[in-house]
């Protein structure tokens, strides 16, 4: 069975009248197990492949290679489907009209699939939004799962939809389905993928070369089947007149949940975390309270973790009001970090936007604080990609020079690996 641990690092001592205060509650998770096989359900699991005109080639060779090595991966009871996508999205597997639009993963299943799979011809635009809402539909004619994951390649923008109707597809698969999203290539949108895949608490990353396509997805498999927590809740409590001023997933990246809250009781919210595996991810809650005076002291929030209705562990998060300026002037070393990597995801993101938009000047501020940052947090993958883009300086000052020779893939993938974090060093 799942075992949860809560540790909250916070300077819990506020000035005089003080009001806000912060805490990071880091969650590890120990024995998740094997998904589908916790008791809490059954799990689905639908590989959604693009196979438009632009894949014509090697990429939908590899593509086909790799949907293949998915359904090795894919652990027999598991129910799933293959999606092939073009303008319109198309049940590869199996090959249903009514009913149920998954079947078990078993050898039979599996060698049908990898039979419909290898018939894959690159051909027709590109609709994710039609992708999703068919995978939505499949999850939904499976009434006994617990766990829904997609995983969603493609290589090129969502040309044949309006931005609108991406949206609302989206809209409609939240809460339904959790989805990884991989672009292959340099010709895809990585703000438009990055959408999809933070709305549908997945990931979102680049593979540059369609070669590494088996690799990457049977990797992807692998980490999905080993989420035996199906699916699982952050509540956050605080007292009477309190105020909840963020809640941000900050490791194994940054996942802005604030708005993401449905309320369980009249003083509490619960925020969506996905499934789980071994693993740990740090949370930054911000909570304004009441003012009060020195002396006094109050929770200021109680943080749990629930899986349905019940609740696994929590960490609580306390003020105490001091007239010591050496105890109150404190910032607790991983709020001080974890503040660091959003800025640090902020940083980087604007910085490519102000390039894009032909910003020099504005690029070059933005890229030199996102390199400042990344050195004093201790993020090397970001200082690396970063390098990429930029010829530094002075990394400590945050002084680079924008390189004239940057390769659209070094910096589509310095934007995918913005919002990874590091955790604080010992």
């Amino acid at each position: 069975m799942a075992t949860f641990i809560s540790t909250v690092y916070q300077n819990e001592f506020l000035p005089d009248q003080g009001t806000d205060v912060h805490a990071i509650v880091s969650i590890t998770c120990d024995e998740a197990g094997v998904a589908g096989q916790s008791g809490q359900g059954e799990v689905g699991e639908i590989v959604i492949v693009d196979t438009s005109g632009s894949m014509a080639g090697q990429r939908i060779e590899m593509a086909k290679r790799a949907a293949i090595v998915a359904c090795d991966s894919i652990l027999d009871g598991t129910w799933f489907a293959i999606i092939a996508g073009t303008h319109q999205a198309y049940l590869a597997y199996p090959r249903v009209t009514s009913g149920p639009g998954m079947v078990q993963m078993n050898p039979q299943t599996r060698q049908a699939a990898k039979q419909a799979i290898a018939s894959f011809r690159a051909d027709g635009g590109t609709a994710i939004g039609s992708w999703l809402l068919l995978a939505r539909q499949l999850f939904a004619s499976i009434g006994s799962l617990a766990g829904r994951h997609a995983i969603v390649l493609t290589d090129g923008e969502d040309y044949n939809e309006t931005p609108t109707q991406l949206d609302t597809a989206i809209r409609q698969c939240i809460g339904q389905f959790q989805a990884d999203c991989r672009g292959i290539g340099v010709d895809w949108k990585v703000s438009e993928v990055r959408k999809i895949a933070q709305a549908l608490l997945g990931s979102v990353d680049i593979i540059p070369d369609a070669r590494d396509l088996p690799t990457v997805l049977g990797g992807l498999i692998q980490q999905a089947m080993s989420r035996g927590v199906a699916d699982a809740q952050l509540r956050v409590w605080i007292p009477q007149d309190a105020q909840i001023l963020f809640v941000r997933q900050v490791s194994p990246t940054v996942e802005d949940l604030t708005y993401r809250g449905q309320a369980i009781n009249p003083l509490t919210m619960g925020y969506p975390t996905g499934a789980w595996g071994d693993e740990s991810r740090d949370y930054h809650i911000a909570v304004r309270l009441p003012a009060k005076a020195v002396g006094q002291e109050q929770l200021a929030a109680r943080v749990q973790l629930a899986v349905g209705s019940q609740v696994l562990t929590q960490g609580l998060v306390k003020a105490r009001w001091s007239s010591d300026p050496t105890l109150t002037a404190q910032i607790s070393p991983e709020v001080a970090h974890y503040t660091g990597q959003t800025e640090l995801a902020t940083a980087i993101q604007e910085g490519l936007a102000a390039r894009a938009a032909g910003d020099d000047r504005t690029a070059t501020l933005k890229l030199g604080r996102a390199v400042q940052l990344a050195v004093q947090t201790g993020n090397s993958e970001a200082t690396q990609k970063l390098q990429r883009v930029v010829t530094v300086d002075d990394a400590a000052t945050g002084t680079v020079r924008l390189r004239r020779d940057i390769a659209k893939a070094d910096e589509m993938a310095l934007d995918t690996a913005s919002t990874k974090t590091t955790r604080i060093r010992a």
